[in-house]
């Protein structure tokens, strides 16, 4: 009985520490010098997970982390970066846990492999020119 308390407790602890990892406080805490040098208006969207243009690629990892692809697109305008964010849901659209070690150990969803019926849903854009973001392209449902 002891034993069954203390893993519940572990596994309440170990949720909190993943959830916190994936939070902009939690980013914003690794990296308060890149944070202090934001203007205050940039600050606030930074903590709200939020990107604007203007933003170079360390404050778009601030505001949302890492993305789940890149991709260089080109066109008449010369050649650009596009971070795209994804995540995983059922056939009807409910979003599935996007867990925090996707990505981080290997790039493919191996997670999901085996639930059926799944597909990856992109829901968000950032598009970058010389470093700096020039468009947000967000969904809007």
């Amino acid at each position: 009985m002891r034993s069954r308390a203390f893993f519940s407790f572990l596994i309440v602890v170990a949720a909190g520490l993943v959830a916190g990892c994936v939070s902009p406080e939690a980013r914003i805490k690794k990296n308060p010098e890149l944070f202090a040098k934001l203007t205050p208006e940039w600050q606030a969207l930074v903590k709200a997970g939020r990107v604007a243009v203007g933003f170079d690629e360390d404050t778009v990892r601030l505001a949302v982390g890492d993305p789940d692809r890149k991709w260089v697109r080109t066109d008449a305008a010369g050649s650009s970066e596009v971070w795209s964010y994804t995540t995983w849901e059922d056939v009807g659209g409910a979003p599935l846990y996007r867990g925090w070690y996707q990505g981080y150990y290997d790039p493919s969803p191996l997670f999901y492999l085996n639930y059926p019926d799944r597909r990856e849903h992109e829901y968000f854009k950032v598009v970058l020119k010389d470093g700096k973001v020039t468009a947000v392209e967000k969904e809007t449902r």
